[in-house]
């Protein structure tokens, strides 16, 4: 069994208060053969400098950086080493010191938190944190498989050379113990495809039913095409500062709290562990669940992803997650993936996932709406910009800026796409926090973010 030492529990804290002001991104496709990856990167760079109504001009921006976190998931696609001091100097932002973040799917995440601890340790006022993928200069089978190398090659990498056979399982295992029916996973794919058809950034949004998704073509059983994210090309940014900053660049600064995890790349080699309980638990509550079980968190949970969070909720303050955050966005590369975070994150019990899409909850005008920017199902996963892209979201939501990067023919032009006839704003009502989790592999890397109003 995994113990905890002295102090491992210890909850992180700021030396300084740390903000996000801006953010930006590409529209995300399959293919991009007209851009180079430098100007890919330089879209979504100067979409955060020119259009968040920043106070000071992006000049006078630029010239405020002192410090730049890159993620990037795989060197692989475009057989470059050290891309990021490709981008940094394209960017025209040598000799600032920069770094280069790689933690699998939970890189974007991790390059926000890196971003965050030098604002917060008083390195830097003022961060760049840029990600990225190019998932297109390779076909799509052998980009499949460089992505299942980032689980372990000694075990899962053999057994299925793509991820949805480690979820797989995962998904078998959750249905069996948690009474998880094919049909709710089937509504998280419909709900998330379907808000990305308000997102013209979206590579696959969607009108489906749910027996359109139950009869989509099987990927790895019980996992379904459309229950599957797909590989994404395209790039996004946010800017982070400290508090003197944040007010000079912005009338409407969002502060960030934000923690990490990590697990074993094994996932059959789980060691058991007491579950780390999030505020709003009491001991004992899950003695029941672990007779059945007899260990956690075996395939059925994260503990990377419930470490984060515990540490996360702590720094800022929340007591009861479903009730004091106003949205969420969650790592849904496939449908299980992210109904197994609702009870790592605590919007519902362990046990007791499947409720959070079956009451409501989770939809638009629900008590705690999750991606309601398309997700990664609908819209993309550029492994290494999909953490900050997704903190870019929660950060326009709670701006109220969502009908401007959402809604304005500017971005469908940009996108080239026509803005539907229908399209519905998803703005949520008043938000004063939300929450991200950019989460890698099979749980192996996991950040969790919380971003709250501060004005």
């Amino acid at each position: 069994m995994i113990k905890f030492g002295k102090g491992n529990l210890r909850v992180p804290q700021w030396s300084r208060r740390v903000f996000m002001v801006a953010g930006g991104c590409t529209p995300f496709r399959k293919y991009f053969p007209e851009y180079k990856l430098e100007e890919l990167v330089m879209m979504g760079y100067k979409m955060m400098l020119e259009d968040n109504d920043l106070k000071l001009s992006p000049k006078e921006i630029k010239d405020q950086i002192q410090y730049c976190a890159y993620g990037e998931f795989a060197d692989h696609f475009q057989d470059q080493l050290l891309c990021e001091a490709k981008i940094h100097d394209y960017l025209g932002l040598e000799p600032l010191w920069n770094n280069g973040i790689k933690t699998g799917g939970a890189t974007g995440g991790a390059a926000v938190l890196n971003g965050a601890m030098a604002v917060a340790s008083g390195y830097a006022d003022t961060v760049l944190v840029c990600g990225w993928e190019r998932m297109d200069e390779v076909d799509t089978r052998t980009g499949n498989f460089y992505i299942s190398t980032a689980a372990c090659k000694d075990f899962e990498t053999r057994m299925g050379r793509i991820y949805s056979s480690y979820y797989a399982p995962m998904a078998n295992r959750f249905a069996e113990a948690y009474n998880l029916s094919e049909v709710t996973r089937a509504k998280v794919a419909v709900k998330n495809r379907g808000y990305a058809m308000s997102n013209p950034n979206a590579q696959q949004p969607g009108r489906h039913t749910v027996e359109e998704v139950l009869e989509s073509r099987m990927s790895a059983y019980p996992l379904r095409f459309l229950e599957c994210c797909a590989m994404t090309a395209g790039s996004a940014s946010v800017l982070l500062c400290n508090e003197e900053m944040a007010y000079k660049l912005s009338d409407h600064p969002v502060e960030l709290f934000m923690a990490g995890g990590t697990h074993t790349l094994r996932v059959a080699d789980r060691r058991h562990m007491e579950i780390p309980l999030l505020p709003n638990e009491e001991p004992g509550m899950y003695d029941e669940l672990l007779k059945d079980s007899g260990r956690w968190p075996g395939f059925e949970s994260f503990l990377a992803a419930r470490f984060a969070a515990y540490l996360a909720y702590r720094m800022a303050g929340i007591h009861d997650p479903l009730e004091e955050l106003d949205l969420v966005e969650l790592h849904d590369a496939f449908t299980i993936s992210d109904i197994q975070t609702y009870g790592d994150i605590g919007l519902r019990p362990y046990g007791q996932e499947p409720d959070y899409i079956e009451s409501g909850d989770a939809y638009f005008e629900g008590k705690c709406p999750s991606n309601l920017s398309g997700g990664l199902l609908g819209t993309m996963h550029a492994v290494g910009a999909t953490g900050i892209w997704q903190a870019a979201e929660v950060l326009w939501q709670l701006q109220g800026k969502y009908d401007k990067f959402h809604g304005a023919e500017k971005w469908w032009k940009r996108a080239g796409k026509e803005k539907p006839a229908d399209w519905k704003s998803l703005q949520v009502k008043d938000p004063k926090q939300g929450l991200w989790i950019s989460h890698a592999g099979v749980g192996s890397h996991v950040t969790c973010g919380i971003l709250r109003k501060a004005w």
